[in-house]
């Protein structure tokens, strides 16, 4: 088969589409013959060297496909070759076929192309276990999320507004503010001109967010605890803005409040079972229904994965890139 591979850390001109050996399934596991990919700033951190494979993964880029099922291996129920499905992985999606274990798999929803499906596992399992699972957003309390119109972005602010939520978004341009609130988004702050804790603040009569879902790490850590509600939550699933920051302990005691981390490539895989079991469960019927839908602002061969690299590099995107086999 072919893949994307890396020889070198480096730019995107690093990415090669190159022959690899076939992946064989194991017990358990499940091999689909990928339709589509999606790429995620997780992706273009492994280019860069940063960012390697848990032990055992792929050592190819991506976190997530759709495709069909093309094998099962020793052991695996519930799947049938030619079965439809979108993947959550710990690596391997930028290539022709990828090996899943079979609790990562979820059927693509109806109403979904194959292709469009691609967008949906990792920012499907990432908000649901973060906003909802363990910061336990609830109807009526208010969602601040910060890079409103990406993958992670379109997702959250569909969901919450699902679950009865009051929304809040930063981000840089107002055609991405736009974007956001044609999906429901509540609050608009243009974090390039507007300070997030003041809108936040007088968009809640002072009270503050609930949950903030934090995709900047350091940078805005001490803001967003200053953003909070009492009670509030802060999860954290990213660093584009560091990795270092300074927690003010006594405004969090104040607060009452609670700051949460989570990666979601590493954990175990039970863990990552039951966040897609939950997410079948919770957010599949709410994409059947057309109340959810997967945003792609393009799509592009798999070969040409560099030129999707770069456009989430300068981030003039809105929402998912994939990349498609024929």
């Amino acid at each position: 088969m072919r893949a994307i591979t890396i020889p070198e850390p480096g730019g995107p001109e690093a990415l090669v589409w190159d022959e690899v050996p076939d992946p064989v399934p194991g017990e358990g596991e499940v091999l689909v013959e990928v339709v589509a990919s999606a790429v995620n700033r997780a992706d273009l951190l492994q280019r860069q060297g940063f960012y390697d494979p848990p032990p055992g993964a792929s050592p190819y880029p991506g976190l997530e496909c759709s495709g069909r099922v093309a094998a099962l291996g020793p052991g695996t129920s519930g799947w049938n070759v030619g079965d439809e499905v979108c993947a959550l992985l710990s690596g391997g999606g930028y290539a022709e076929k990828v090996v899943v274990p079979a609790g990562q798999l979820l059927p693509v929803p109806e109403g979904v192309d194959l292709d469009k499906a691609a967008a949906l596992p990792e920012v499907s399992c990432t908000v649901w276990s973060n906003v909802f699972m363990i910061s336990h957003l609830r109807p009526g309390e208010t969602l601040l999320v910060h890079g409103g119109s990406s993958g992670i972005g379109t997702m959250a602010i569909q969901l919450a507004k699902a679950v009865g939520a009051k929304v809040a978004v930063t981000a840089g341009s107002k055609a991405k503010l736009d974007f956001c609130a044609e999906l429901g988004a509540d609050v608009l702050i243009n974090y390039r001109e507007q300070d997030f804790v003041e809108e936040i603040k007088a968009a809640t009569d002072g009270v503050g967010a609930d949950v903030v879902l934090d995709n900047m790490g350091a940078k805005y850590l001490d803001r967003n605890v200053t953003a909070l509600a009492a009670n509030g939550r802060l999860a954290i699933i990213g660093m584009q803005g560091g990795a270092k920051g300074e927690l003010n302990i006594g405004a969090l005691l104040a607060k009452r409040g609670a700051v949460t981390a989570t990666s979601l490539r590493a954990r175990p895989g039970g863990e990552k079972a039951a966040i897609v079991a939950a997410v079948r469960e919770h957010v599949w019927p709410l994409i059947a229904g057309g109340r959810v839908r997967p945003i792609v602002d393009q799509e592009l061969p798999m070969r040409e994965a560099a030129a999707a690299h770069r456009v989430l590099e300068e981030s003039s995107h809105i929402g998912k890139v994939l990349l498609t086999l024929p």
